[in-house]
């Protein structure tokens, strides 16, 4: 392990800023954060051995951890997707003169918490709501 850890500290470092920091190689960076990650070593042994301060290894550590995080959080919506609204069809009665207009009641709870409350419309309206709520753009499909 300790010749690994040699040719890793080797490789870390590839160059030096004006003021005196060092630049690191990405790869071999990985490797390390990696290698810490591993059960039973330890950050400051193997940042010891590799010349580099314990901190700056452990924030290399966060940094990979919250990429990592965040790969798999926007790696889930979009395997996920989920839709916004489910079509619905709705058949109207046919109309006679004699005939009133037929009221009725609607009740919707969306996953995001938005309640759609329809009491006393009749049929056209509802079937006009729900086609302009069909056409409109949800969060799920846009991209920021």
């Amino acid at each position: 392990m300790s010749e690994w850890i040699s040719e890793l500290a080797g490789r870390l470092v590839i160059g030096h800023k004006r003021d005196g920091r060092s630049i690191y190689d990405p790869q071999a960076k990985l490797e390390l954060v990696l290698a810490c990650r591993e059960s039973g070593m330890s950050i400051a042994k193997l940042a010891r051995e590799c010349g580099v301060n314990a901190n700056q290894v452990n924030s290399w550590i966060r940094l990979h951890e919250r990429k990592m995080a965040k790969d798999r959080s926007s790696n889930e919506e979009v395997l996920i997707p989920a839709p916004a609204f489910v079509p619905v069809h709705i058949d109207a009665a046919p109309a006679t003169s004699a005939q009133a207009p037929v009221s009725m009641n609607m009740q919707a709870r969306l996953p995001n918490g938005v309640a759609i409350d329809l009491r006393g419309c009749d049929v056209q309206q509802a079937s006009s709501l729900i086609e302009i709520l069909g056409r409109l753009r949800c969060s799920t499909s846009t991209k920021v």
